[in-house]
């Protein structure tokens, strides 16, 4: 038990189930120069909240070291994400008959992978965001973004400005931010009349049923569900009215469709439901996903200690949060795993969090052939897959590390 306090429903009495240790923060690559000077950790433990069902961690890294000191992630390294952005764009443009006279506001907007597709359309946008790199890309992109944290004050500010949004998109925000009811609170006040707001991110049934363990980090401060969701909306005048599955996406993905007025799908009553059945409203369903964890950790270390014994080099593809986290969560340091891949360029020529391996280009897995490659960013499965062909023809193997260790050649 906890003293800490829900940050969704204010409540205490929160149900401590599991504890990662302590880690880096899990986008805070390191230069050559910062690997001989201190690394901070920070305890990350996960826990539960019996009255609201949010699921959070206890531990809270200021918003401005997590998002605007060292964020590096782009959306648009994805294909699958910018193929999904882009669908989910053209249909809301179709649905709610948006034009010249609407505006769409993104919160969390990154580098725009999805408001361009707006832009490109006529339709003016609105970008969110505080991270520089990825506001600065934006800009360049021709996207307008201010570069803030969105609460309520900022929705007072833009309403104060006559501007209200037809439709507001959250995608992988909700997750991440201290003060969630100032957020929604926010989206109340901004939404128009009759407009919609689309919220998605990974669902934590989802992460307990695959054991998703490693996409559990500082950044990510809640783990929604259904029912969590809708108890947050309907606080603050809101209505959960619709949700999509997306089981692909980010180890499976939930779009939430929220709006002034109720208008509840069968979609929701049925996930709802099945939360309830699955055990998702208790505590004990998440106790035993703490033991599941340790089996995969053991199994993966196991895995690994064998194939270096074997004299096999390893390497692992992903230098994103996740794989910071099972990385540094599970004990695999640079006499395991030698180097790390990543497409994203800022983060070549640095250095993974709290474990210190060389981040490289992935041409590098053809270059070196290693005989296995961790895949960290196992999210982005088959695009993978397909992407280092050349690297598999020629006799490499990938390390799907969850929800069970599993070798691909």
């Amino acid at each position: 038990m906890s003293d800490a306090r829900c940050r969704s429903c204010g409540a205490g009495g929160l149900e401590t189930f599991l504890d990662l240790g302590k880690t880096p923060l899990a986008d805070a690559t390191l230069t050559a120069a910062e690997l001989t000077g201190p690394e901070d950790r920070f305890p990350l433990e996960v826990a539960f909240c019996p009255t609201c069902t949010l699921v959070q961690i206890l531990e809270e890294v200021p918003a401005e070291r997590l998002f605007v000191d060292n964020y590096l992630y782009l959306s648009s390294f994805s294909d699958a994400v910018l193929a999904h952005a882009r669908r989910h764009a053209r249909d809301l443009v179709d649905a709610r008959s948006l034009g010249a006279n609407s505006l769409v506001v993104e919160i969390a907007s990154n580098d725009g992978y999805l408001l361009k597709n707006f832009v490109e359309l006529g339709i003016p946008v609105l970008g969110i965001d505080p991270s520089p790199a990825p506001a600065d890309a934006a800009e360049a992109a021709g996207i307008p973004t201010l570069r803030e944290f969105f609460g309520d004050d900022l929705a007072a500010r833009l309403t104060g400005e006559g501007r209200q949004a037809d439709v507001i998109i959250a995608n992988n925000v909700m997750a991440h931010v201290p003060d969630l009811n100032g957020v929604v609170a926010g989206m109340k006040r901004l939404l128009a009349p009759g407009g919609v707001i689309t919220i998605e991110n990974p669902c934590v049934v989802d992460l307990v049923e695959r054991c998703e363990f490693d996409t559990i980090y500082h950044e990510h401060l809640c783990y929604l569900s259904c029912t969590s969701v809708d108890t947050l909306v309907r606080r603050h005048g809101l209505w959960l009215n619709d949700v999509e599955y997306f089981p692909d996406l980010h180890g499976g993905t939930l779009r939430w469709w929220v709006g002034h007025e109720p208008a509840r799908s069968a979609s929701v009553v049925r996930r709802l439901e099945d939360e309830r059945l699955k055990g998702f409203g208790g505590g004990l369903r998440y106790r035993r996903f703490a033991g599941d964890v340790e089996h995969i950790q053991a199994a993966l270390l196991d895995l690994l200690r064998s194939a270096r014994r074997e004299g096999k080099r390893i390497a692992a593809y992903g230098a994103a949060a996740k794989g910071a986290t099972l990385l540094n969560a599970t004990g695999i340091g640079v006499d395991l795993v030698e180097f790390v891949v990543d497409r994203n360029p800022m983060k070549q020529g640095r250095f993974m969090p709290g474990t210190h391996q060389p981040i490289r280009p992935p041409e590098a897995l053809v270059d070196e052939q290693p005989d296995l490659v961790v895949m960290l960013a196992w999210n982005f499965r088959d695009e993978i897959l397909e992407q280092q062909r050349a690297y598999r023809d020629r006799g490499g193997a990938f390390i799907v590390p969850v929800p069970v260790p599993e070798v691909i050649t």
